[in-house]
């Protein structure tokens, strides 16, 4: 019988046997028949007859592409709407996927470097305590001796904007919650209502300052994954529910820590000793420029591509405009009293720059002042995109 890997001349002279174009393309022949059951590299010609393939030589490019896409661990999935693409749209499609990649492993990172310090602390801790029997006079608040309780005062408040025809950002704002989220597609304000209904109170349980670390970061997840649900829920009946979703920003107070759950490029700040600090990462193909040095903050600023978000929360199917639907980052934050957080969406940030969002939260004296100072820089600055901001102060229990 013959073999399909035996060099045979098609009727046009132009086109090699699987073996043949296995041996060009440096690929085995089991892994172009598997590339051609999965449609990523379909042969060129199907013997009728015997079944044997037939590839073009022209194919050989295309066939080192998937294979160069498997090796940076892309899934073959993702690799079938790359290879589809032209080259200056495939490229973009990798930046993203690696971006997303990238951004994941940095979360992860952070993740293990907080642990290692927990950890680290905690031992320090057992090694100077023989039992537990010594560990009296604990405030109930934090868990350390002679803690001050702590609470938060908070407000929120959203606005269309000077373009927009509908409202798709929601925010939140109570006294175990902070959260914004900025929904996009035909069912983004549904999204962004979903995901912080996912995460109100009701949802979230009687948390309260008996939980370790370990078991907050346990329950932090355990609501990203509770809003991420919602959102494919709010989107199921959309037309196209792929391509509607929500970043979501969102802080959780148990009574003695801030838990936060971040994805996206909605932003939440940090006042504390006159200072202004950024404390997310955005989820952006923008972002991962900046961050591998192919472009300035200042070039950012004027970027003239659309916002590509590498992480959101979405509907079951992938889509163009959202790279992958991904979990959320979540860590916990540190507290003090005079902290005072500001979360928005790009609405605020992408047109206000950080000194104005400073100077507007510094001399506010309440969050309500701060979040209608806010929604007022978003305006004088052309109001091009509806507008979340929520602000919240974290002062001494009274």
């Amino acid at each position: 019988m013959e073999r399909e890997g035996r060099a045979v001349g098609a009727a046009s002279g132009e086109l090699v046997t699987i073996g043949e174009f296995a041996r060009l393309s440096r690929l085995s022949a089991k892994a172009l028949r598997r590339y051609d059951e999965l449609g990523l590299l379909p042969p060129a010609l199907v013997d009728p007859v015997n079944g044997y393939r037939y590839y073009d030589p022209a194919q050989v490019e295309g066939a080192r592409l998937v294979a160069w896409l498997r090796r940076i661990g892309m899934p073959l999935s993702r690799i079938g709407r790359v290879v589809a693409l032209d080259a200056g749209a495939a490229a973009v499609e990798i930046r993203a996927y690696w971006a997303r990649v990238e951004a994941e492993t940095a979360a992860r990172r952070d993740l293990a470097m907080y642990l290692v310090g927990h950890l680290s602390a905690e031992g320090r801790t057992m090694s100077r305590m023989p039992d537990n029997t010594e560990n009296t006079g604990t405030s109930e608040n934090t868990g350390d001796p002679g803690a001050v309780p702590l609470a938060i005062r908070c407000a929120a408040l959203t606005d269309i904007g000077a373009v927009r025809t509908a409202n798709q950002d929601a925010a939140f704002a109570g006294p175990r919650l902070l959260a914004v989220a900025d929904g996009f597609g035909e069912g983004g304000a549904e999204a962004s209502a979903a995901a912080i209904e996912a995460l109100k109170p009701s949802a979230w349980g009687a948390r309260d300052g008996a939980l370790s670390a370990a078991e907050l970061l346990n329950a932090l997840e355990d609501t990203a994954d509770s809003a991420a649900r919602a959102v494919r829920d709010a989107v199921a009946p959309c037309a196209a529910p792929d391509g509607s979703g929500t970043t979501l920003t969102a802080m959780l107070w148990t009574g003695s820590r801030l838990g936060l759950v971040h994805i996206g490029d909605s932003r939440a700040y940090l006042l504390r000793g006159g200072e202004l600090f950024r404390i997310t990462h955005d989820h952006s193909l923008v972002q991962s420029m900046i961050d591998d040095g192919s472009l300035s903050r200042e070039e950012a600023a004027s970027h003239p591509g659309p916002a590509l978000l590498l992480k959101a929360l979405v509907g079951e199917a992938r889509s163009a405009g959202v790279a992958v639907a991904c979990r959320a980052d979540v860590r916990l934050q540190e507290v003090a009293a005079g902290d005072r957080y500001l979360l928005c969406s790009d609405g605020l940030s992408a047109v206000v720059d950080e000194a104005d969002l400073r100077a507007a939260v510094f001399a506010s004296d309440t969050p309500e002042e701060a979040v209608r100072r806010l929604v007022g820089l978003a305006r004088e600055a052309g109001g091009p995109d509806n507008v979340a901001c929520a602000v919240a102060d974290v002062v001494v229990e009274a």
